[in-house]
């Protein structure tokens, strides 16, 4: 299968969380609420760093996500599925409940700024998991399939190259911009 299906593939899996979470986030709520919590603790204890050094955090943390979805994938390629379905359903979760508490606005303020580029990236590095780990699975019971292992990982690890980019951007603007958007609410 091309790239673009794998790609293909990442979004419907992504968009398919997204509207799990936008359709089921009353009933979520409960479950995920410990979860949240956690978060806010996490939100609280990085708070007081500088920003050069909340910008690291983001962009490590962002980079090790991919980079461990995409040495697992050969395993059913279950660590990119559940992680497109969980951070979809996370997403449409969280903004039902950023717009019931404050407003589309703040949401979109809160995301678009580095979603633009962190979203892309994640879908991109996801996708890119998939197609390898799928190969990997193919080149175990077919033979034939071995000799594309090689040049699918070189090809691959020009993807990632593209995604770590996109996700320093996307950390660059996490850190700087998006809170300048989010004071204007």
């Amino acid at each position: 299968m091309s790239y673009k299906w794998w790609l293909i593939t990442a979004v419907a899996l992504f968009c398919g969380g997204l509207l799990l979470g936008l359709a089921t986030s009353g009933g979520i709520t409960v479950l995920l609420a410990e979860d949240v919590a956690g978060l806010g603790e996490l939100a609280e204890l990085l708070e007081p760093l500088p920003q050069s050094s909340l910008l690291g955090v983001i962009f490590i943390k962002n980079v090790t996500a991919i980079l461990i979805s995409f040495a697992f994938s050969p395993f059913f390629c279950l660590v990119p599925v559940i992680a497109l379905v969980f951070n979809g359903g996370l997403i449409g979760w969280v903004s039902v409940l950023v717009v019931q508490e404050e407003s589309l606005g703040y949401l979109l303020g809160g995301l678009l700024p580095h979603g633009v580029f962190e979203l892309p990236a994640f879908i991109m590095g996801e996708a890119v998991a998939l197609s390898f780990g799928a190969g990997v699975m193919l080149a175990v019971f077919n033979k034939d399939k071995r000799s594309e292992l090689l040049p699918g990982l070189k090809k691959s690890l020009k993807y990632l190259a593209v995604v770590v980019a996109l996700l320093l951007v996307a950390a660059i603007m996490e850190t700087y911009v998006t809170p300048l958007f989010l004071g204007r609410f």
